[in-house]
């Protein structure tokens, strides 16, 4: 598929040659040369894959692993690197399959789980574990199409290695939890992160009586989206029960849940359709629909009025009768999104810059467009010692309990950001993480800086200080984004990014996990 690409790539530089010289319209031509000097910044950048694609294909050794294990049993979860369906290329050992949430023997509930180790023997010492989120949402999407050495994103033909792995930085822990998720065994039994937590512990605690040469690794727990509940009660959990034989040292969630619908969603939906209008061309008249919805309820000058540096104290509820439920007649994040579905068939709440036609996925989200779900053939099923079912990259099945009549229900737990969940792991941690892609509408960034100007942590509530913009960048990209640090907690916003920030933006991504793992002093490089 790299071939293919450098291909197009080629055609794309040649074009202008045959379209754009010696016309009347200067200007387009200039647009042109430029366009073309884009499209060999592109081919140098995808080059070295290409190149690496290439060499790993022709060697007739996997690559070295960087760790062995003693443990007998180990060998029955190892996935040969040469033999992953459809993967063209030497990807290297690994190691894949179910795990018990406890030592118990009648113990049914497992998850599962694919570890990689770093290709780099310079950074063996972490362990870094990754969840996606839903609830009920599968890792292995991130695995695939966000930051493991497989890459096979939407729009790819096939699998190519991923330039920005993790496993570049860390050993790599992909795991699909909660029991309901992904290729999990048993039934579900929690009703809050809390329960969450303890069970995640308790496979970790069998993962490493496998895997034992990981005891002692420094520790990081990862995700995105609803992980911005997992994350954090994981690590607050690992923090307040000690024993599990590793050393967390910090937390990083991208385009996470840590408040309530109306901070995330309902206050910054307007002020992020008005900043977006060219992907938002709604008429006058349902303009003004939704500025009369933003003005009773309170949204419209909510930031510009309460969101200070520092804070003048808790940030008021508006648009809900003093609780976290918002009125009806105060909904106005889904009204934006419908609207614009209709002008935007494809729309993606989750990147709105998306438009048709629609990339398809090999996982079959955010649209199933494939020919096939990759995890759902039996050949893949096999190849990582995962059972025969039907694979699903966000369950339908419920992953948490109501407690009272043990039939499906929903969380319990209280957002991060408004209860001592978060501030207690922050505190805890050497660095806290957390990032935003600016073109998400699912979780809007601006929603983000209002949770966090709410929470109180390392003796003060929020930022004392802006967040500046332009703060961010990227080498060889210039500025990407803003960010800002303050007591332990380091935020950043990614420009280009829809909600899946490794997969959108893995360049920015990767420096910031540079950074969570110490390799660097500032998010930026």
């Amino acid at each position: 598929m790299r071939n293919l690409l450098l291909f197009s790539i080629a055609a794309l530089v040649s074009l202008p040659s045959v379209l754009g010289l010696g016309g009347a319209h200067e200007g387009l031509e200039t647009a042109m040369e430029i366009q073309r000097e884009q499209v060999n910044r592109m081919r140098t950048m995808m080059g070295t894959r290409a190149e690496a694609m290439n060499n790993q294909r022709r060697a007739p050794q996997p690559p070295p692993s960087t760790i062995t294990f003693s443990n007998p049993k180990a060998k029955e979860f190892l996935v040969d690197g040469t033999k992953i369906p459809d993967v063209n290329f030497d990807a290297g050992p690994s190691w894949a399959g179910l795990m018990p949430i406890s030592g118990a023997k009648n113990e049914t509930r497992k998850l599962f789980f694919w570890f990689w180790p770093t290709n780099n023997p310079a950074n063996t010492k972490d362990l870094v574990f990754w969840t996606n989120g839903g609830p009920g949402c599968s890792s292995l999407e991130g695995f695939l199409q966000e930051n493991g050495p497989i890459s096979w994103s939407w729009g790819q033909a096939e699998p190519t290695p991923n330039e920005f792995s993790w496993t570049n930085l860390a050993n790599v822990l992909w795991v699909e939890q909660p029991v309901g998720t992904g290729f999990t065994q048993g039934n579900a039994s929690i009703s809050n992160d809390d329960e969450l937590a303890e069970q995640l512990v308790g496979f970790l605690e069998q993962f490493l009586d496998v895997f034992s040469e990981l005891k002692g690794k420094n520790f990081y727990v990862t995700g995105e989206s609803y992980a911005g509940f997992y994350v954090p009660y994981i690590a607050n959990w690992i923090y307040e029960h000690p024993g599990l034989a590793l050393n967390l040292k910090g937390i990083w969630i991208a385009d996470p849940s840590l408040s309530s619908d109306l901070v995330q969603d309902e206050i910054p939906a307007l002020r992020f359709a008005r900043a977006n209008q060219n992907v938002f061309p709604f008429n006058s008249s349902f303009w003004d629909q939704l500025q009369h919805i933003s003005d009773d309820c309170g949204y419209t000058d909510y930031l510009d009025k309460f969101v200070t540096y520092p804070p003048k104290g808790l940030l008021p509820l508006v648009g809900t009768n003093g609780t976290f439920t918002v009125a009806p007649e105060c909904r106005i994040h889904s009204p934006i999104q419908r609207a614009v579905g209709v002008l935007n068939p494809v729309f993606d709440v989750y990147r709105v810059t998306d438009t048709f036609p629609n990339l398809w996925s090999v996982l079959g989200f955010p649209r199933s467009t494939q020919e096939f779900i990759y995890f759902n053939r039996t050949d893949v099923q096999d190849a990582i010692h995962a059972p025969h079912m039907e694979w699903q990259s966000c369950s339908d099945r419920n992953v948490y309990i109501d407690p009272a009549t043990g039939r499906g229900g929903r969380d319990q737990s209280a957002p991060s950001m408004l209860s001592n969940i978060m501030p207690n792991v922050i505190e805890k941690s050497v660095r806290t993480v957390v990032v935003h892609g600016l073109a998400d509408f699912i979780l809007v960034a601006e929603g983000t800086r209002i949770a966090i100007q709410n929470m109180t942590w390392n003796g003060a509530q929020g930022f004392q200080t802006p967040i500046e913009p332009e703060s961010f960048t990227v080498d060889g990209f210039g500025v990407f984004g803003n960010t800002h640090t303050e007591r332990g907690l380091t935020y950043v916003e990614f420009f280009y990014s829809g909600h899946m920030t490794p997969q959108f933006v893995p360049w920015a991504a990767f420096a910031t996990m540079e950074f969570l793992l110490g390799h660097q002093d500032s998010v930026s490089t």
